[in-house]
Parts: structure tokens; C-alpha cells; sequence
């Protein structure tokens, strides 16, 4: 799913083509991608944008006399920029934004389509779309801690609230904590004030600096390639392969739909975090720490049992 980084530079990129032109059509390959219609397409078509900004993971196009346009991309959901009037994909095509300026295409790959596209009319109405989520660069080391321990959670768990905060996903989450030096599973009220600090920012700084390399990578032009498996990500996606800072495999923890990657030498003091199929699989025999785990597989590729 895009996160805060992605969404940020689709965002810049769109301000930069579509503002201050007129939204003159609006095509849907498929009917369910429009979530509601308050106001009615007609109502919408024939605006001028007036602004584009994030909410949450969302993006928003603002339009005369307070119409929104409100996309949500979910997992699979994908923007680019194209000449006026292109054609929509076949397969993967959602939805096409005919601007004066050119066309912006929304496609959805995969089965489960889950991308929406919300019209919305009014201020009051568009912050029924928000989450609550705080925003990492607007608050504080205090407002960070009264967030993060209000309930007691996970880290990842907290970290990718969207109540909690703001445009953080499964990827940075993982990059966030890497980077902290902190366990996905740790509890929030287990923190000292050292660790809230040093997490607090490592989520900036990841953040920012991801933001930075993604506008580095468009290079003025409309971000492509959006995935949440980037080169150059320290532990995201990159299961059993080196940590870069100390060179130990990365481990997973996967459940339901989402996979969190760590580094156990960097994360967890050296300890395997037990992924919750696998363990109820192997039950005793679900290796503790890295050097069991290298024993085991040893056995294994010797023939032992």
C-alpha cells in the first residue's frame, strides 16, 4: 500500500499538472470503485482544482467551492500520468481523471479490488475521511509518547494505527523500527523514555528520508514504480537476506495478509520471534535464536533429523 513517502511525492506531482486546471470528465472502467457521490459526478466535473494534499494515505483533490475528490488507493492501487484523453488498461484500469492538463490513470492490480474513490462535499464531511492519526512532523517528542502509550500495543501495531498516526504502513514500519533498534512485539508501555525518544526519531528521520529518495527517483517527472518493496530498504521484503548493518538474516513474523520483517541481532537481542503458524507447526522444535536456527538447518543439510 502507498504510504506517507509515496503518497507524498504522487501528491507534489499532481500539484504540479493539475492545479489551477479543470477536471472535465471522470471515467470509470468499473462502477464500484465510487464509494459515494455527494455530491453527484455532474456536480464535480467541470471544476477547477483549486489544491491536492494527503490525508492519511489518502489523496486529495480539492475543487471549487469545496468538492473533494478523495482517492484511496489501498494495496494494489497505482496512479500515472498520461497524455489528455488516454486510454484506460483493460485488466488492471480503474478509473481515468480527464484534466485539461492531461489524464491521470488509476489502476488496481490483483483479484480483491479495494481501491475507492470517494466525492465528497464540504470540509466537515471530507474529516469524516481522517482517520485521527497524528502527523510525525507536526508534534512533539510529548504529543509522540501520549500517542504511543495510550493503550498498550505492539510497536508495529502502534506504529501503523492510522488513529495513532498518520501515513504509516506495513513498509515503513518495518524501516521505522529497524532503524530504532526496537522489537515489533515490544509493548508500548514497556518503553523507557530513551527508547520513545530514539523512536520518535527514527520515524522522522526514515520518513524524510524516504521521501527525499522517492523525489530523487521521479526526478521531476510522475513517480512510477510505486511498491512497497524498495531497493535499498534495510529490512522490508527482505526476508533471509543480510541485515545491512550487521550482516544476520532477516526474519519474518507473518500473519493474515501482512508479513513484518526484523533483523534479530539489530532488533531483538538476538532472539527469533515465533510466527505463529510455524510455531504451533513445530511446536518444541521452533528454534529460539539465531545460532538454533543455524544448528538446525546444519542437521538438516547434513541428513540429520
Amino acid at each position: 500500500m502507498p504510504e506517507l513517502p509515496d503518497v507524498t511525492v504522487y501528491v507534489e506531482a499532481l500539484r504540479e499538472r493539475i492545479v489551477g486546471a479543470r477536471l472535465e470528465r471522470l471515467r470509470l472502467a468499473t462502477p464500484f470503485v465510487l464509494r459515494s457521490v455527494d455530491p453527484p459526478l455532474a456536480e464535480v466535473v467541470g471544476r477547477a482544482v483549486t489544491g491536492v494534499r494527503r490525508l492519511g494515505k489518502r489523496i486529495v483533490i480539492a475543487l471549487e467551492e469545496e468538492r473533494f475528490v478523495v482517492i484511496h488507493l489501498m494495496i494494489a492501487g497505482r496512479l500515472s500520468w498520461k497524455p489528455a484523453g488516454a486510454r484506460v488498461p483493460g485488466k488492471i484500469g480503474v478509473a481515468a481523471f480527464d484534466f485539461s492538463t492531461g489524464t491521470l490513470l488509476m489502476t488496481e492490480a490483483g483479484t480483491k479490488k479495494r481501491a475507492a474513490i470517494h466525492l465528497v462535499r464540504g470540509e466537515g464531511a471530507l474529516r469524516e475521511h481522517d482517520p485521527g492519526g497524528l502527523e510525525v512532523f507536526d508534534i512533539d517528542l510529548t504529543a509522540f509518547r501520549e500517542a504511543l502509550t495510550a493503550e498498550s500495543h505492539t510497536l508495529k501495531r502502534a506504529l501503523t494505527d492510522p488513529h495513532l498516526f498518520s501515513g504509516i504502513g506495513n513498509a515503513y514500519g518495518d524501516e521505522i523500527l529497524h532503524r530504532a533498534r526496537l522489537s515489533p512485539v515490544k509493548l508500548t508501555r514497556q518503553l523507557g523514555d530513551a527508547d520513545i525518544a530514539r523512536l520518535f526519531e527514527a520515524t522522522r528521520a526514515t520518513l524524510a528520508d524516504w521521501v527525499e529518495r522517492l523525489r530523487r527517483d521521479a526526478a521531476g517527472g510522475f513517480p512510477a514504480g510505486v511498491t512497497a518493496f524498495r531497493e535499498g530498504m534495510a529490512v522490508h521484503g527482505r526476508y533471509g537476506q543480510p541485515c545491512p548493518d550487521c550482516g544476520s538474516p532477516v526474519q519474518r513474523i507473518v500473519h493474515a495478509e501482512n508479513e513484518t520483517n526484523y533483523c534479530p541481532t539489530c532488533q531483538t537481542g538476538g532472539r527469533l520471534l515465533a510466527d505463529r503458524a510455524l510455531s504451533r507447526l513445530l511446536k518444541a522444535d521452533w528454534p529460539r535464536t539465531l545460532e538454533e536456527m543455524e544448528q538446525h538447518v546444519a542437521r538438516r543439510r547434513g541428513g540429520h533429523p
